[in-house]
């Protein structure tokens, strides 16, 4: 969920594909009834966006011009995780807070996130540590060996303040910059081969765990073989665009989500509810795009997101 100057398509068609699958499996309705398929995307999908955002982040900016993007994250990322955690102490949903207090307010927003805002507090912290030891230890394998203990020690009980699991998956894309390989030289696959072993892999669901190498080694063969169907199939300018402004969707996405269960009733014609996963996909899309519009437009945008035009 990280730009660099130079933008990357195949990077962008990663994000877009990544992103549409959390919204996907965001709907509770159909993650339901489709509990395999949603462990194995779950796999892999905030994995990808992990070391995606670990390779893209940028070292070499000066201490004002990584503050001032820091702080475009922490503002969205305490406006919206305060909405969700006072939203869910009175709306039944799994993550409902029976009681809400200061205490469990604080907790929640400064220590434990709940809903898909977990991401960006997870980012706030990996790109904080990743500045500072990338920028000051020069020696790469040092640096990110430093790195990754400093996951570790922000992930040990008592401390707990991001998934060590989660936090490899950054250290890793950023010790693939490091490293100066390309990253399309490491993951796009020139044949179809990689779907051998994924499909191997996929015959045990147990291997649908990010947190381990079974779940690590389906990270790497999925985002291989997507970047393989990019190779071969026309990706239009609307796949690029929605891979470029995933943190609109990530921010709005709850809201819209939430909304789309008044759609329910409306398909119980079709048991499988792929008719309602599509529909209800695009109306989040759309409504996430048009309240960054309508924010842009009425200036909340700057005060939010730090900028003008946010889509």
């Amino acid at each position: 969920m990280i730009t660099e100057r130079r933008r990357i398509d195949e990077l962008d068609y990663l994000k877009c594909v990544c992103i549409v699958l959390m919204v996907v499996f965001h709907l509770a309705y159909f993650g339901d009834m489709y509990p395999v398929a949603k462990k194995f995307v779950y796999t892999f999908h905030m994995p990808a966006f992990l070391f995606l955002s670990g390779y893209l982040a940028n070292t070499s900016k000066s201490w004002q011009s990584f503050g001032k993007y820091l702080l475009w994250l922490v503002v969205p990322y305490a406006v919206m995780e305060s909405g969700y955690v006072f939203m869910a102490s009175l709306l039944p949903i799994r993550e409902h807070i029976d009681s809400l207090t200061p205490g469990v307010f604080f907790d929640k927003l400064l220590l434990h996130p709940i809903g898909p805002y977990w991401f960006i507090h997870t980012l706030i912290l990996l790109e904080t540590f990743c500045y500072v030891i990338m920028r000051y230890v020069k020696p790469s394998v040092e640096a990110v060996v430093l790195f990754a203990l400093a996951c570790w020690l922000l992930s040990v009980p008592g401390v707990e303040l991001l998934s060590f699991s989660n936090a490899l998956y950054f250290v890793a894309g950023a010790a693939l910059r490091r490293s100066g390989l390309n990253i399309l030289s490491v993951f796009a696959s020139k044949t179809p081969l990689a779907l051998v072993p994924l499909v191997l892999l996929c015959l045990d669901s147990d291997n649908f765990d990010r947190a381990t190498l079974a779940g690590a080694v389906i990270t790497w063969l999925v985002m291989s073989l997507m970047l393989y169907v990019y190779r071969y199939v026309r990706v239009g300018r609307h796949v690029l665009y929605i891979g470029r402004h995933t943190l609109v969707i990530l921010l709005f996405s709850p809201i819209f989500t939430l909304l789309a269960k008044a759609f329910i009733p409306l398909f119980s014609f079709d048991p499988t509810a792929l008719s309602f996963m599509v529909v209800s996909v695009a109306f989040v899309l759309f409504g996430c795009f048009a309240l960054a519009r309508l924010l842009d437009f009425i200036g909340i945008s700057r005060w939010l997101l730090g900028k003008e035009k946010t889509v």
